[in-house]
């Protein structure tokens, strides 16, 4: 088993975690400006990588210059893993590859705790990304422990790139917000992600 086995349902049941569905969970993160930069590059990528229609033109075209611009913002304290291998606990199924994980450490060559944000690009259907990302969530979470690094709250993002849905693991209660957010949003999505670091 690995994460991308997880559905919302499986994960439920192998994992004691509550999971608390709400809608604007987010409400109160202000957004963030897009630099002219993203902004730019979006223009020209958007309509492309959506044509395209796959799931590494979308990382490649949309997602990995959102992240990029979380890096920025955050005066390069992050570092950014995209498609690395993470497993956790192999036993449980916390295993596997995960699309783009960030952490607040600033060392890009190995993946270090804390790991704050799991992002799980999909090519079109959000809600079967849902236990994916939360199992890696999970693993991140558990990987923080390990490295006695035990951080509050995990966030998790599942993303077509266009459309964007956010979660939040605190101890063992997975909240899921109800929303979906769209790249015409970018601030509102720019602004979670940078609250979450």
């Amino acid at each position: 088993m690995a994460y991308s086995d997880f559905t919302l349902s499986k994960f439920k049941k192998n994992f004691n975690i509550q999971i608390d569905e709400q809608a604007d969970l987010f409400a109160s993160i202000e957004p963030l400006e897009a630099s002219d930069n993203l902004t730019s590059s979006l223009e020209e990528t958007t309509e492309l990588a959506l044509a395209i229609n796959t799931e590494k033109a979308r990382s490649e075209m949309i997602i990995t210059p959102i992240l990029l611009e979380i890096r920025r913002k955050s005066n390069y304290q992050i570092s950014l893993f995209s498609g690395n291998n993470f497993d956790v606990d192999v036993d449980k199924g916390l295993n596997g590859y995960c699309d783009f994980i960030i952490s607040r450490s600033k060392e890009q060559l190995i993946i270090n705790a804390p790991v704050m944000i799991i992002v799980e690009a999909k090519n079109e259907n959000i809600k079967d990304g849902l236990g994916q990302c939360a199992a890696a969530m999970l693993a991140a979470q558990l990987f923080n422990q390990q490295e006695g690094n035990e951080i509050k709250s995990i966030y998790g993002a599942i993303t077509t790139g266009d459309i964007w849905k956010f979660m939040k693991l605190e101890g063992s209660d997975l909240f899921i917000d109800l929303n979906n957010y769209y790249i015409k949003e970018i601030g509102k999505i720019l602004g979670i992600l940078y609250q979450a670091i």
